[in-house]
């Protein structure tokens, strides 16, 4: 089944793909169908995610999947939350992200924070029964960043039961572990279930 993605990040759409592909589905960013980004003027993972599913499948007649998800620290009272993306502003950088993070956390002792991820599918534009999961990954902030692969937030985002970065495993050991992950299985689940 060809399903488009609202979302043309392709380090997303690796992570979403390697968990989907027992479902059989055909993953499309919605910029290969020349949909442009809806806007996420909302203050709740899970309202952004239905807006970009529903924008997305509305301009192609496919299904949808979309994803929004971001880091909320504790000591911010869980910003930057869904302006993760854009915390540093436009254009978009993962290096400029981090750097205002870390310089707003400063010495600050409480560095608890977690990873939010809410998936949306919807066979429709109009569905009544958008299917809708969610993972949350709990973690600290490190004061620098360490490791090379992830994208975000992951090279700050420390693990402490494996003393690890998110930006230090595998991709398939993220993918088992991470929010995006828990909020597919669950996503996953669901599916099947209404089979």
């Amino acid at each position: 089944m060809k399903i488009v993605l609202a979302s043309n990040n392709r380090k997303k759409l690796g992570e979403l793909d390697a968990i989907l592909a027992p479902l059989g589905w055909e993953l499309v960013p919605q910029g290969q169908l020349g949909v442009a980004e809806a806007d996420e003027p909302h203050c709740t993972f899970v309202e952004n995610a239905l807006a970009k599913a529903r924008h997305a499948s509305r301009m192609t007649g496919l299904p949808a999947l979309a994803d929004d998800s971001g880091l909320c620290v504790d000591a911010f009272g869980g910003a930057p939350g869904v302006q993760s993306a854009r915390y540093a502003g436009e254009p978009r950088s993962d290096a400029r992200n981090n750097l205002k993070l870390l310089a707003e956390l400063g010495d600050n002792c409480q560095r608890t924070a977690r990873f939010v991820s809410v998936i949306v599918f919807v066979r429709h534009a109009d569905d009544p029964q958008p299917i809708i999961a969610e993972g949350e990954w709990e973690g600290e902030i490190l004061p620098e960043g360490r490791g090379d692969d992830g994208f975000g937030y992951d090279p700050v985002f420390y693990l402490r039961e494996l003393d690890r970065t998110a930006a230090e495993l595998d991709a398939a050991e993220k993918n088992r572990r991470s929010h995006r992950g828990q909020a597919l299985a669950h996503l996953v689940e669901r599916l099947q279930s209404r089979r």
